[in-house]
């Protein structure tokens, strides 16, 4: 993808696909992915912080004989989600209005 993907829209991201179901590190990276070339080395700084912040809560859980750290949203990180997806639904509104010519600014 051409466009630049903040550390804040990863973590928007990473809310949103842990909301819909727990999940582990590479997973979430894959998902991620789609979106942004994002190396895992860059995703577990930002997974250790919305930890920190108390968004998001881990367990391990075994699978073919190795323990994996799965992350899971917290009360606190639904409504961080709630707070981003606001705030991306502004965002967004501004700049479709921009570019398909809904929005201009006054030259007054």
């Amino acid at each position: 993808m051409y466009f630049p993907t903040s550390a804040l829209l990863i973590e928007y991201l990473i809310l949103a696909i842990v909301e819909q179901q727990d999940s582990y590190g590479y997973e979430i990276s894959q998902t991620i992915k789609l979106l942004a070339d994002i190396k895992e080395s860059s995703l577990y700084p930002i997974l250790k912080r919305l930890e920190k912040a108390g968004f998001l809560s881990t367990y391990s859980q075994q699978y073919q004989g190795r323990k994996r750290r799965y992350y899971s949203i917290t009360e606190s990180g639904i409504r961080q989600l709630t707070f981003l997806r606001g705030e991306w639904s502004a965002y967004k509104a501004k700049i479709d209005g921009i570019t398909e010519g809904s929005i201009r600014h006054d030259k007054n």
